[in-house]
């Protein structure tokens, strides 16, 4: 077990930081950050100060390089391990999530390190970045949601082929297909993230959150019930003070102050 932690929280400026802390290791997932992730992951969402989640890795060859193959063995019990990843899995507190959250990508970002950035709501990719699923070449599938959420991203035929080849694709291809939503220079990723982070963190809290949760809703529900999702969230809006706010803020000419109410 290493001394520390594989996942770490940090606040900075309103904007919850979450980092994946084993850089010697590529960031690799072993049962440290399957144990430590969640925990940080908590902790950002909990957080009252912060109304941003940014997720990136430590160290500069990599955000993540996925399962650490060094723990790589044959699973004594099939059913026991389906349902430890069933019922408490290490990647559902992105799933939880009210606040949005932005990963910044550089460097390697295979198997499970691009589950976790699908996992998240934008993604920011530096122009060196390499992405994929390398999983079949392994004997294996994803197993933390890839095989669902990457269809959703980028439709099932690139799916597909992303999936099935198990290729690398470019931070430039992977931009080109909508698999990150935005590419940046290497030497600017973090800049860019935290503006992003910060232009978020600037707008009606409780709109943030209600319109993450109506796209989130788009995916998994009919066109008829998704627009009256949509209707309930904005009728919760309209007489909360920092609508009122916004209204007040843009007659007298001024910036909103928004207080998540």
């Amino acid at each position: 077990m290493s001394e520390e932690p594989a996942a770490v929280f940090q606040r900075r400026d309103g904007v919850a930081w979450v980092r994946l802390n084993r850089p010697a290791a590529m960031n690799a997932i072993n049962e440290d950050m399957r144990r430590d992730l969640p925990v940080a992951m908590r902790a950002a969402e909990a957080d009252r100060e912060s109304r941003v989640i940014v997720v990136h890795g430590a160290g500069e060859r990599a955000f993540c390089v996925g399962a650490d193959v060094k723990e790589f063995r044959a699973v004594e019990s099939p059913v026991e391990y389906r349902q430890s990843r069933s019922y408490d899995h290490w990647i559902a507190p992105f799933d939880a999530a009210t606040k949005p959250i932005v990963c910044a990508i550089h460097g390697w970002c295979l198997g499970g390190g691009l589950e976790i950035a699908l996992a998240c709501d934008i993604r920011i990719a530096a122009e060196s970045a390499q992405l994929g699923f390398p999983e079949l070449s392994h004997g294996t599938i994803t197993g933390c949601g890839g095989s669902q959420r990457l269809p959703r991203v980028v439709g099932a035929g690139r799916a597909m082929d992303i999936m099935l080849t198990g290729e690398r694709m470019s931070a430039a291809e992977a931009y080109r297909i909508g698999l990150i939503t935005r590419l940046t220079p290497d030497a600017g990723l973090i800049a860019e993230a935290t503006r992003v982070a910060e232009l978020i963190a600037s707008r009606a809290p409780l709109a943030v959150r209600f319109a993450k949760e109506a796209v989130r809703n788009a995916l998994d529900l009919e066109l008829a019930a998704g627009l009256r999702r949509e209707l309930d969230l904005l009728t919760h809006l309209l007489q909360t003070e920092d609508r009122i706010e916004a209204g007040a803020a843009f007659r007298e000419k001024r910036k909103p102050v928004f207080k998540g109410r």
